[in-house]
């Protein structure tokens, strides 16, 4: 049976694409593990190149040397609060990769998901990076933002938040092959059992054909230029 999204706030603010979204399949990461169901990824790239450039230097030096936090696009951009609720949990403190190098990243995000085991886990850190869990009052409906810049995190467990409060940073910490934030609704804060729960975003502007449009109860596609509607 198809179940009806819920309705939230765009999370980001500035130009954005969907790297990863139920748009274009579900489960959009490939799996139901960790309530990821119909999870988004959003990063920050470059709008007059094709593919997913997120990064102010050439192909090769990323290649060859990998390239600097400070030098991708949405590293450090706020994550503000996508509905007003209560924080449920607040993890910060992960380090992250100096450089994004796409071989590392790739082999690091390979093994912690070949040796992820939810029964063995000590420290949820070491796949998802610094997170914040937010509870939706009244409701049994949780979101989930991932990847969090170290040290970024404003908010503390048991805090009540408000629609657009800054929450955290966007990041490169634990599974993250460029900056970016994950982002998902979930059933439960406990997300080693939660299950996916799709969502929508109330108001936002797609970019087609140079031209910015409104759209409103809208998933973004895969690759689509999308920005938080003022």
């Amino acid at each position: 049976m198809e179940i009806e999204p819920i309705t939230v706030d765009f999370p980001l603010r500035g130009e954005w694409v969907a790297g990863t979204t139920p748009a274009e399949r579900i489960p959009s990461h490939g799996t139901d593990a960790l309530g990821q169901r119909y999870a988004y990824d959003f990063l920050r790239i470059e709008k007059e190149r094709k593919g997913f450039k997120f990064f102010r230097a050439s192909m090769l030096r990323y290649f060859l040397f990998g390239v600097q936090l400070d030098n991708c696009y949405g590293w450090s951009e706020p994550i503000h609060a996508p509905f007003a609720g209560t924080v449920i949990a607040a993890k910060d403190g992960w380090r992250e990769r100096k450089r994004v190098h796409p071989l590392r990243d790739l082999a690091i995000a390979v093994k912690n998901g070949v040796l992820f085991d939810p029964k063995k886990i000590s420290d949820l850190r070491s796949v998802s990076g610094n997170y914040i869990i937010l509870k939706m009052p009244g409701k049994e409906i949780y979101a989930f933002f991932a990847h969090a810049r170290t040290d970024s995190i404003q908010v503390h467990e048991g805090d009540e938040v408000r629609l657009g409060q800054h929450l955290a940073d966007v990041g490169h910490s634990g599974n993250s092959t460029a900056p970016h934030l994950h982002f998902h609704l979930m059933d439960r804060a406990n997300i080693l059992e939660a299950q996916g729960i799709p969502c929508r975003f109330s108001e936002y502007e797609a970019l087609h054909d140079n031209v910015w449009s409104k759209v409103t109860d809208g998933i973004p596609g895969m690759g689509e230029f999308i920005r938080y509607a003022t």
